[in-house]
């Protein structure tokens, strides 16, 4: 800090807050830590009683706090977000500028985390947001930092920022539901409604639905004409459990589609299967909790197969710590611990 007469401050940033006290009116802060005096400010200080102030000493190598809360800006934000406005106290705040899934980089966000004086706090990774809807915060701790500090986080980020929010590309979606009772009438299908009301959700139209009994073959060539008329997602419902006559998940494998994983340890939704046919084209196998329990596995990876975000093994086994659905009497998704 420096000593400065304030008729002399203009363009020099506060080192603390300086509180002005109206009679009748209250205490409170009038300028904030970090604010840049301004010619405008002059009169207000000095009525204040402030002939002086305590400013930062500019020092070659250190940056202002707001200068970096944008460069830790800079490497937060990538497609689908946006600033908040003006940096203030400090901190840049970041929202959405579409609708989509907010995707976070966990690995290289908590190597960043990890440089003393650098604060990047996000909200959950993988779920939908809103444009409009924060997505995070980013700021340094002291007035002013090391820029070798802030040099070692750009080193980490590399060349793509940490957070974006994918919009949701696939739109045609068809359904397939397996099971001989169903497919001789025996009982009605109360699956297809439960998929037709989530995938709404998101703007999706099944384009294409077919019932079918418990042969594989039957069921991978309905997978493989779905495919062949253009729809980007697959969905097959019911059959996914270890009894001979679930046959679903070797249908499946049948229609030439890469299992990426069959099982995931979410509950409910366990006996999950996932896979792509053709490279692209996600194929899920939905367990029939889905039909009956109000948040699945199929709620936590939807919005990012819709997104178009690829999903390996090791994206489902992490969904572990968080899997459990504690299937509240008043259920609160997604502002809850499942997933998370």
């Amino acid at each position: 800090m420096k000593l400065v007469r304030t008729v002399d401050a203009v363009g020099h940033v506060l080192c603390h807050d300086l509180t002005r006290i109206v009679r009748g009116e209250g205490k409170g802060p009038a300028f904030r830590k970090g604010h840049v005096v301004s010619a405008e400010d002059i009169p207000m200080l000095l009525s204040m009683g402030k002939e002086n102030l305590y400013v930062w000493e500019s020092k070659p190598g250190f940056f202002h706090e707001n200068d970096a809360a944008k460069i830790l800006g800079e490497l937060c934000m990538g497609a689908g977000t946006r600033p908040a406005g003006d940096i203030r106290e400090g901190k840049l705040d970041i929202f959405a500028e579409i609708d989509g899934v907010f995707i976070a980089d966990d690995d290289r966000l908590s190597r960043v985390n990890g440089i003393e004086e650098i604060v990047i706090a996000t909200r959950h990774g993988n779920f939908p947001v809103k444009s409009g809807e924060k997505l995070a915060g980013a700021r340094v701790v002291p007035l002013v930092i090391d820029g070798a500090k802030l040099d070692v986080a750009k080193k980490i980020v590399g060349g793509e920022p940490l957070l974006s929010v994918r919009p949701f590309t696939l739109k045609k979606a068809a359904v397939l539901t397996t099971g001989s009772e169903v497919f001789h009438g025996r009982i009605a299908d109360t699956f297809t409604p439960v998929i037709r009301e989530k995938l709404a959700e998101y703007g999706v139209e099944i384009v294409a639905h077919e019932t079918v009994g418990d042969d594989s073959d039957s069921i991978a060539r309905i997978v493989t004409g779905f495919a062949d008329s253009g729809a980007e997602l697959i969905v097959c419902t019911g059959g996914m459990s270890v009894d001979p006559d679930d046959t679903t998940p070797l249908g499946i494998r049948k229609s030439g589609a890469q299992i990426v994983s069959y099982g995931a340890p979410v509950l409910p939704g366990s006996m999950f299967l996932l896979a792509y046919l053709r490279g692209s084209i996600p194929v899920l196998g939905l367990p029939g909790c889905v039909m009956y329990s109000r948040r699945t596995i199929f709620d936590l990876v939807l919005p990012r197969i819709l997104a178009g975000v690829a999903i390996l093994r090791e994206d489902l086994t992490r969904l572990g710590q968080g899997g459990l659905c504690l299937d509240c009497e008043t259920c609160a998704y997604p502002n809850c611990g499942f997933g998370k």
